[in-house]
């Protein structure tokens, strides 16, 4: 393939440091865990202290529940000066719910120990932000694009910044918020920052991304005895028959995989299915044994080239083809026979990484699909069908991203030329009727921008190549295209940052 992204090596760890207990706990953090309430420490928590203790840059592989809030908070105890009222540690989250989650351990992990924290994230106003940032938070956990939001209106400075934190690296990069932490980097100091990566799964994205922050590459599995080795998900929706479809819609808005596979039985629903995808907007085509040569070259070049994102495919035509950066493999029916199942899971968690296999299943296919489990000895999980509450918040975090780095990007000019639309914009939003008008052009640019912009992905390279020296070739400029080593730290010409801290000479 032409022009492609070399996949990633899997770090590993160079030396492997003994888990904590209760008894081995520092005094201070043996306090913090009396006051959060906790018996004992959690599997992350007793492994993943100690390297974050020590200050080492680390990505943790850890699921959701799994009590990796308490994993990099309780270490900021420990590496944190209370007497120093100003950001200490950062920690970046995907969505508003986790930064006020995260926010609120905080505060119960810290007790009187006068460390304040605060939540930044977008959506809402900044008076109640500003007033924490300014009261002197030590602990600042927000959405990149706040946070972006903050450095450039200069109330918040990372000089003092000790500790970095991702926390679901994976759902950050999901959402497209690769722009912003690349943008966030501008501010980081010229000098190492322990930085820690917390997140479920290590496709080649995460790991690049990883890479472009980290100054070594270790990794903490704790899904196996070894340090790491390359895992793979399988998990089910149960659906009924007739929903499929729209349950196929839900997964891949909630999952939106960096690049899939999905399989089927028949051409005729490889060709239902990419006639259903590419209506609802996504980046699809399909591969099956009634195509002309032609036809199958076309799709392969568009798909290496980042123009088809979601491949739809028969176990014939997908033979032998190899998708860079497949994180997914989704079933939209199981296949006929086991073996099958298994070459059609290898498609992911290539090179190392980790990947995940989905399959959708009746009654009946859920049986057979538990017979392939039991004969392969995997571990089956199942998911809860997303209804349309949780895609609108999925979605509104994404879009809400978008808009505001748009935002950041335009001209007092343009800012002054938009204020005529604020009375029309009221108005609408306030009555049921023209409130669509409102949901159709959101829906407008959503659609126009549905598609994260990650690391190495073809398009990154494209922009990189069209703007050079540009760090992520994002929608959001304000990332100032600096790329400073792996940190990529860099001042402006002339060994300091700009006096206003803004990025491409726009209003914030």
């Amino acid at each position: 393939m032409n022009d492609q992204t070399p996949t990633p090596a899997v770090p590993a760890l160079v030396s492997e440091l003994a888990p904590l207990t209760m008894e081995t706990l520092p005094a201070k953090l043996r306090d913090a865990v009396s006051r959060a309430g906790w018996d004992n420490l959690m599997e992350v928590q007793a492994k993943a202290l100690p390297y974050l203790l020590a200050g080492r840059d680390i990505m943790v592989q850890s699921r959701t529940g799994s009590g990796k809030t308490g994993a990099f908070l309780l270490p900021a105890l420990e590496r944190l000066d209370p007497s120093q009222a100003t950001c200490q540690c950062l920690v970046l989250v995907p969505t508003r719910e986790l930064a006020l989650q995260v926010a609120h351990e905080a505060e119960v992990i810290f007790g009187e120990t006068g460390m304040r924290s605060v939540a930044v994230y977008g959506g809402v106003g900044y008076g109640r932000q500003m007033e924490g940032l300014k009261q002197g938070a030590h602990l600042v956990v927000g959405t990149p694009g706040r946070v972006l939001d903050h450095l450039l209106r200069r109330t918040l400075n990372l000089d003092a910044l000790r500790m970095l934190v991702f926390d679901e690296a994976d759902r950050m990069l999901s959402i497209g918020f690769y722009p912003d932490m690349k943008a966030v980097q501008r501010y980081l100091p010229q000098k190492h920052i322990p930085t820690h990566f917390f997140s479920a799964t290590y496709p080649p994205h995460v790991l690049r991304v990883a890479g472009e922050f980290l100054e070594t590459e270790e990794l903490l599995s704790l899904s196996r005895k070894e340090v790491h080795i390359a895992s793979i998900e399988h998990a089910f929706y149960a659906v009924k028959p007739m929903e499929k479809d729209r349950v196929l819609v839900r997964v891949l808005e909630k999952e939106n995989p960096a690049a899939a596979i999905i399989f089927c039985n028949t051409k005729a629903n490889v060709h239902y299915v990419t006639a259903l995808l590419q209506g609802f907007g996504y980046n699809a085509d399909e591969l099956s044994a009634d195509l002309s040569q032609a036809k199958r070259e076309d799709v392969l070049v568009r798909l290496r080239n980042g123009g088809v994102r979601f491949l739809v495919a028969t176990d014939v035509a997908a033979r032998g083809i190899d998708i860079p950066d497949l994180s997914h493999v989704i079933l939209y029916e199981p296949p006929e026979d086991h073996e099958s199942y298994i070459h059609r899971a290898g498609r992911t968690a290539r090179a190392g990484a980790d990947g995940i296999v989905i399959s959708l299943v009746d009654i009946m296919q859920k049986m057979e699909l538990v017979r392939i489990a039991k004969q392969y000895n995997i571990t089956l999980t199942e998911r809860t069908t997303p209804d349309e509450a949780d895609l609108s918040a999925l979605v509104g975090d994404r879009l809400t991203a978008l808009l505001e780095a748009r935002f950041r990007t335009r001209t007092s000019l343009e800012r002054e030329r938009e204020e005529r639309f604020l009375p029309l914009a009221r108005t609408l939003a306030e009555d049921p009727e023209t409130l669509r008008l409102l949901a159709m052009l959101l829906d407008d640019v959503y659609q126009a921008n549905r598609h994260p912009v990650l690391p190495g992905s073809p398009v990154d390279k494209a922009a990189k190549r069209q703007t050079p020296g540009r760090a992520s070739g994002g929608d959001s400029p304000s990332e100032g295209g600096t790329n400073r080593r792996k940190r990529g730290r860099s001042r402006k010409p002339g060994g300091s940052r700009s006096e206003t801290g803004r990025s491409g000479g726009n209003d914030a």
